[in-house]
């Protein structure tokens, strides 16, 4: 069976876009303002997603707002599941773009304005939810609980149980980002129930599973905590997320606070480890070396060397400031027992640092 003619440009501008972008982008604005039809506007669809991967990809980010405002007349045609599909989609390129928080958040923004003036409610609830995420990663906790307080409040009356498990589990974030341990115990016990009544899509599950971890950790459960980052491990693992390799960063910080440093080699050398090889696990090998050394020095050492993996997240270097507190205090026990200091190691192996 021949394809259909615009089935042809999109494999036609598929093609071109390795060698000439604009050419392509041309042949798929082509196929979006073409004429209508059932097959046309799977191929609209369609079009619509390779562009805005396109304008990420070349960090356009003001292209990619730009095609999000020009296709609202075109939603005017589409089953509104769809419009929320794209829409969605189209915002999630653009986080793809360096230093794009604020332009995501503008979109949002629009978007959501929009719905409420096309009365589109499915949309604009998933849009704020969005936003709210949006807001905890710029640290913008007030303005994201107020929106999650307002937003729970109404979708709790629409019983819409996958949106309540998205919105609790954001709320968990922020409550445990602003250190109100209990509200976020709470949140996220409200999206976990949610979540067992309904399938839970693994991305979703994962999520859920990292913060159950985070919050058992700064419980010092730690063997719990390995528990459920192993398991957001592997969800994230299932479907190729960059946070894969966060939740295994996790899991060996949970070894190294459960004071079984000599396990992280073993996990760093199996399977998973193989495949995530890199300098985020380097650092946590290098942490896990000098805990096992009772070393200030090589503590320190590792913090410096390996800064970027260690302290840019705030969960890990919240552990180690109380892990390398744990190595100051056993060194100074140490000291005042006043058993052999010269330069080598003392009785439980912590080395001297001059």
């Amino acid at each position: 069976m021949a394809a259909a003619p615009s089935d042809a440009r999109l494999d036609a501008a598929a093609e071109l876009e390795a060698t000439r972008p604009g050419e392509a982008i041309a042949l798929y604005e082509a196929i979006i303002t073409g004429p209508g039809g059932a097959e046309a506007a799977v191929a609209k669809e369609q079009a619509i997603t390779r562009l805005g991967a396109l304008h990420a990809k070349q960090g356009n980010g003001d292209k990619l707002a730009r095609l999000l405002s020009d296709l609202r007349p075109f939603f005017a045609t589409v089953p509104k599941a769809k419009v929320a599909k794209v829409v969605r989609s189209l915002i999630d390129q653009v986080a793809k773009i360096p230093n794009s928080m604020e332009l995501q958040m503008r979109l949002c923004q629009e978007s959501i304005e929009w719905c409420k003036a096309e009365k589109r409610s499915f949309l604009r609830q998933r849009l704020q939810t969005k936003l709210a995420a949006l807001l905890l990663e710029s640290k913008q906790y007030t303005e994201a609980l107020e929106i999650l307080e307002e937003l729970q409040r109404e979708v709790k009356r629409l019983d819409d149980k996958p949106l309540l498990v998205e919105i609790n589990l954001v709320e968990s974030q922020t409550h445990y980002a602003v250190r109100n341990y209990a509200k976020a115990k709470a949140s996220l016990t409200a999206a976990r129930t949610n979540a067992n009544a309904i399938y839970c899509p693994p991305l979703l599950q994962a999520k859920i599973d990292e913060a159950a971890g985070t919050l058992n950790a700064e419980e010092k459960d730690f063997k719990t905590a390995f528990s459920y980052f192993y398991e957001a491990f592997e969800n994230f693992d299932t479907v190729e997320s960059p946070r894969a390799v966060v939740c295994l960063k996790y899991m060996l910080l949970s070894k190294i606070m459960m004071n079984t440093p000599e396990e992280v080699r073993a996990i760093t050398e199996g399977k998973p480890g193989q495949r995530h090889k890199g300098p985020a696990l380097e650092a946590m090998l290098a942490v896990a070396s000098a805990h096992q050394q009772r070393s200030l020095h090589d503590f320190e050492a590792a913090l410096a060397k390996h800064e970027a993996q260690l302290k840019s997240d705030q969960i890990i270097s919240r552990h180690l400031a109380s892990l390398y507190d744990m190595l100051l205090q056993a060194r100074a026990r140490v000291a005042r027992v006043g058993r052999g200091w010269e330069g080598g190691c003392g009785p439980r192996g912590l080395r001297a640092v001059c």
